[in-house]
C-alpha cells in the first residue's frame, strides 16, 4: 500500500517503470520466477506517484499483473480465466493485527469473521495467488468496498518485524503499513520460501529511496532563462 508523493511528469517518464530519469531504477530489474501469482489493483489517483512502487513490483515478477481502476466484476476477468477465490488471498485492511492474532507470525490468514485460522501453515500452503491493493489507506479501503468479490477470497494480514523503509518520507497510521513492493516481497518470500525474492525487491526499493533523497538534497540548478539576464516586462 502506498502514500501520495510528488507527481511524475509524463513527458519525462521512463516507458518501462513510469519514473522520471532521476528516479528510474528499472534498468537492473530482471523478472523473477514466482509460483504464486500476484495481482496489484491500483487506485486511479495513485498512478503518477514519484515514490509509488506498484509498477516496479510487477516488473520484478514473471507472474504479476497491474490493473488500474476502481472496481471489477470478479477475480476471473482480472486473470482472464476461472479460478477458485478460496485459494487466493487479499492483503486485508481491517482492524485485525497479526501481532495480536498470532504473536511471532509475519503472515496470518483470517476467516470471514476476522479470526486467525486454526492451521495457518496448511491454509497458507493452499494459496495460489495474492491480491495487493495499491493506494493510500483511504484509496485502498475504497478498492476493498467497491469489490465485494474479495469477500470470497482469504484475508491475510502482515506482522512485519521492521517498519517500512519509507521512514520519514511517509507517515503511516499503523506500524505494519508497508509499501506495495515491501508487502509483496514479504508475502511471496515467505509463502514460497525464497528469501531471494525479498532481497531483490527490497534492494530496488532502497535504490529508489536513495535517489529520491539525493534529489531532495541537491541544490537547484539555475535555468537558462536566468543565465541570460532579466526578462523583459510584459
Amino acid at each position: 500500500m502506498e502514500s501520495k508523493g510528488l507527481p511524475v511528469a509524463e513527458s519525462a517518464a521512463c516507458q518501462r517503470c513510469g519514473k522520471p530519469p532521476s528516479l528510474c531504477v528499472c534498468a537492473d530489474i530482471a523478472p523473477i520466477e514466482n509460483r504464486i501469482e500476484v495481482v496489484i489493483l491500483q487506485h486511479p489517483q495513485e498512478q503518477d506517484v514519484a515514490l509509488g512502487t506498484a509498477r516496479l513490483t510487477a516488473l520484478h515478477l514473471k507472474r504479476a499483473r497491474l490493473r488500474i481502476g476502481l472496481s471489477w466484476p470478479s477475480l476471473a476477468p482480472l486473470l482472464g480465466r476461472q479460478v477458485d477465490p478460496r485459494r487466493w488471498a487479499v492483503l486485508y485492511l481491517g482492524s485485525a493485527r497479526a501481532a495480536e492474532l498470532a504473536p511471532g507470525r509475519e503472515i496470518v490468514l483470517l476467516d470471514r469473521k476476522g479470526a486467525a485460522l486454526s492451521d495457518q501453515d496448511a491454509a497458507l500452503a493452499e494459496i495460489e495467488g495474492i491480491v495487493i491493493l495499491d493506494g493510500s489507506w483511504s484509496q485502498a479501503k475504497a478498492l476493498w468496498w467497491r469489490n465485494p468479490w474479495m469477500l470470497k477470497c482469504r484475508r491475510v494480514v502482515l506482522g512485519p518485524r521492521r517498519p517500512s523503509r519509507y521512514g520519514k518520507l511517509r507517515r503511516e497510521p499503523r506500524r505494519e503499513g508497508l509499501s506495495t513492493i515491501e508487502a509483496t516481497a514479504l508475502l511471496l518470500s515467505r509463502l514460497e520460501d525464497k528469501p531471494e525474492i525479498e532481497r531483490s525487491l527490497v534492494q530496488t526499493f532502497e535504490r529508489l529511496l536513495e535517489r529520491y533523497r539525493t534529489g531532495r538534497r541537491a541544490p537547484a540548478q539555475p535555468s537558462s532563462a536566468s543565465n541570460s539576464g532579466p526578462s523583459s516586462p510584459a
